[in-house]
């Protein structure tokens, strides 16, 4: 692995702990080497991610839509920053350059990023791992959600174990280093009489 993609809020949510987490994820993907593919911003938990591994040493890659340029005020001092054309093609940007995707706390956009390459993952269009850093607890609900849906059969089992989660960012990037997907050739099972 070279660079993991990182989906997280533009805001700083209410905790202390989404600061120092994103914090510590920052500082780990420079010691290990490994470059952060993020969403360009300079504001929230997206700032406090790019400085705290640029300060460490990293190598910082942004992607920004245009049209999000100035609102989420892009962050001018990564290794890199490219603007585009929109979200399509921010995120289809990300996924090309990230060989691997961890999600830490944020609201709707970082919850659409992550169901999209976890999708793209269960679908086979890639073998790159998905993780949650769970900080808090913060994903317990969507944990929960997803073990829901295993038992009502909406997702396999093994769909299901394709989501890492841990709340040290050293072990989840441990357990990154080891992933293996799930070889699965058929998603969708036979219908059941009524």
């Amino acid at each position: 692995m070279r660079r993991i993609c990182v989906f997280l809020g533009s805001n700083p949510g209410t905790s202390p702990a989404y600061l120092a987490a994103t914090r510590a994820l920052g500082a780990e993907l420079a010691r290990r080497g490994l470059a952060t593919v993020y969403g360009g911003a300079k504001v929230g938990l997206m700032g406090e991610l790019a400085d705290s591994a640029l300060a460490a040493g990293g190598e910082v890659i942004g992607i920004i839509p245009e049209a999000l340029r100035d609102k989420e005020l892009a962050h001018q001092g990564l290794t890199s920053l490219k603007v585009v054309a929109s979200m399509h093609e921010r995120k289809a940007a990300m996924a090309d350059l990230a060989d691997g995707f961890i999600a830490l706390p944020g609201g709707l956009g970082t919850l659409e990023e992550l169901c999209e390459v976890l999708t793209w993952a269960q679908l086979g269009f890639h073998k790159k791992p998905c993780g949650l850093l769970d900080v808090g607890g913060y994903y317990a609900p969507l944990c929960t959600f997803l073990d829901h849906a295993v038992a009502e059969g909406f997702v396999m089992p093994a769909h299901r174990a394709m989501l890492l989660s841990d709340p040290s960012p050293a072990a989840l990037l441990d357990r990154f280093a080891s992933y293996q997907a799930p070889t699965v050739t058929k998603w969708v099972t036979k219908p059941q009489a009524l």
